[in-house]
């Protein structure tokens, strides 16, 4: 399959950003079942029920569509298989049944699509509906009254759920509203942010949902809760003035934090915030971000060869997969595209793409847990890490590294039992014996301020790590103080840069010093202090996010028992 190469003339006016959602989703209707109420892209399984997956897959191209449809699009052969999947997947007596639900149903989470085509096309998904199919369209989305949300970003699917019932004239549950919005309430920090449950991160769920999904209850809310309604949008508000930072010039943004096969559902906030009549920046300036973004992302080949989105992030990639991710699960990407609802006459559509606005080139974000670096070409998050795991997958490598890149992308370890395996990208790792120790969690009480990070964290039993990030203008320098119980090995690594053969990189390591340059992408680690040795490490393939082939600059020490210093610099801005 020929893949189209993507210009920002694809997102220029209404018409070419209509076709290029059109392009994305045209591959997926061979998958569609005959009752239209499944979509069978694959045969990679998830925690839940492999019985959701098909499921899941017919709701995530929603996010697409109704903003489709709401703008004035048209496309006869996918409002037929939505009308006939919404007649049939809601019917008990038929075979494509939907089935009820269970308490954390992988299903309540799809339910957001459906209410959100409910809410701005109801004439496309409720309307066309018998009286039957309507009744028992209702009667599965109360599934998620009669059960247990997650107690994180889940709560609005639940409130969104209800606003959609409401807004057909059917019974909807006030009470699990208000309970979902205290809690989003509770979870609530400042500055725009929201932690993903008690205590949780402050990652992509912000753009994905905490933060949108208050702009979308505001668009329907307004006037029977202004106060709360004008809360939401204030939020958003004062959320950008942090998040735009997490955007490099050319429209990548920071690889962080789990959900990365969402991919260009990261610009998805500043489209929700056109949708919702939020200008959050100049038109000019989130038309830029948005049309970046996703020629960007629409660039890489993150597609099967029928043109289907693939598990994965700059190329398809299980490895670095979630639990929860399905064959259809990339198509919540499609976030992005809720701006085709705004209409012909809407000045987003004659705005010129502009620029990111001036930005600090390095800023501390104390809501988001972080100082951000940043220049045209790349932006990067210095962060402490997690004070304790959770049971996600690769939790160690999405949130406590020392740095994040949208240029580098991160790694994800294959095993602990080879440096290749362990590819401990933005990491310092320890070599105890056969096995190899990275930053898991660190102490609760950490240090962040405009001036650095300084964390304490143990590797592994008999080795204590105070380590402390100090941001320069090429990069960040780091200081570890070891306390260790015995002789051992520590690599201090930096990014991992593209080492893709046909390329060409560079690779170079003398005395204390070790770098990797590919085009215009350079890391290089220089010992200050520690007789380190510089060295370059070639990993597994298809542990790096963005490339399949990487190498990694690093300084290698020596670790004595007893306390010493070792302190490295990595540079990666020119």
């Amino acid at each position: 399959m020929i893949r189209y190469h993507y210009t920002q003339r694809d997102f220029a006016d209404k018409a070419a950003a209509q076709a290029s959602l059109l392009r994305l989703l045209e591959p997926l209707k061979p998958f569609y079942s005959q009752g239209g109420a499944r979509v069978d892209l694959g045969v990679t399984s998830a925690h839940y029920e492999n019985d959701s997956i098909p499921m899941e897959a017919f709701a995530r191209p929603l996010w697409g569509l109704v903003p489709f449809w709401a703008g004035g699009g048209s496309e006869r052969a996918f409002e037929e298989l939505y009308r006939r999947g919404f007649e049939n997947g809601p019917d008990r007596s038929h075979p494509e049944y939907w089935h009820t639900c269970r308490d954390y149903d992988q299903k309540f989470c799809e339910m957001a699509a459906v209410s959100y085509g409910i809410l701005f096309t109801p004439e496309k998904i409720w309307a066309p509906l018998s009286e039957r199919g309507k009744n028992n369209l209702v009667e599965w989305l109360w599934e998620i009254n009669r059960h247990e949300c997650c107690a994180c970003n889940w709560q609005w699917f639940a409130t969104l759920t209800n606003l959609a019932l409401k807004s057909v004239g059917r019974p909807y549950s006030r009470e699990r509203v208000a309970s979902g919005l205290q809690m989003m309430e509770d979870y609530y920090d400042g500055g725009g942010w929201y932690g993903d449950g008690a205590g949780g991160e402050k990652d992509y769920y912000n753009p994905f949902v905490m933060v949108s999904y208050g702009l979308l209850y505001a668009k329907f809310m307004e006037q029977e809760e202004p106060e709360r309604c004008a809360r939401f949008r204030e939020r958003a508000r004062a959320f950008t003035r942090d998040y735009v930072y997490w955007f490099a010039g050319d429209g990548a943004s920071i690889a962080y934090g789990r959900s990365m096969t969402y991919r260009f559902a990261q610009g998805a906030f500043f489209a929700v915030a056109l949708l919702t009549g939020e200008e959050v920046l100049p038109l000019p300036v989130m038309k830029g971000i948005l049309t970046r973004h996703l020629t960007w992302w629409l660039n890489q080949p993150i597609y099967d060869n029928a043109g289907v989105l693939t598990i994965g992030y700059a190329y398809p990639n299980l490895q670095m997969s979630e639990s929860y991710n399905a064959p259809g699960s990339p198509y919540w990407a499609l976030k992005s595209f809720a701006f085709l609802a705004l209409p012909d006459n809407h000045p987003f559509w004659a705005a010129e793409c502009a620029p990111l606005p001036p930005l600090e080139p390095c800023k501390y974000l104390p809501h988001a847990n972080m100082i951000v670096q940043r220049d045209d070409n790349n932006a990067v998050a210095l962060v402490p890490g997690r004070t304790e795991l959770d049971d996600h997958s690769h939790t160690v490598e999405k949130y406590s590294k020392f740095a994040y890149s949208s240029r580098f992308g991160f790694s994800v370890s294959r095993s602990a039992y080879t440096l290749a395996q362990t590819a401990p990208d933005s990491m310092l790792c320890f070599q105890v014996g056969r096995l190899y120790y990275v930053r898991d969690t660190v102490e609760p009480e950490y240090h962040i301020g405009p001036d650095g990070i300084e964390t304490r964290w143990l590797p592994v039993d008999g080795v204590q790590v105070t380590t402390r990030i100090e941001p320069t203008p090429t990069g960040h320098i780091r200081t570890h103080t070891i306390q260790s119980d015995f002789d051992c090995r520590a690599y201090d690594c930096g990014f991992a840069v593209n080492a893709d053969d046909r390329l060409s990189p560079v690779r170079r390591a003398q005395g204390g010093q070790a770098e990797v340059r590919c085009g215009e992408d350079f890391c290089a680690v220089v010992c200050l202090e520690g007789a380190g040795r510089g060295e370059v490490l070639l990993p597994d393939p298809n542990t790096n996010l963005i490339f399949p082939k990487t190498a990694i600059p690093m300084a290698v020490y020596a670790i004595r028992r007893g306390t010493q210093t070792i302190r490295t610099r990595v540079d990666y801005f020119p």
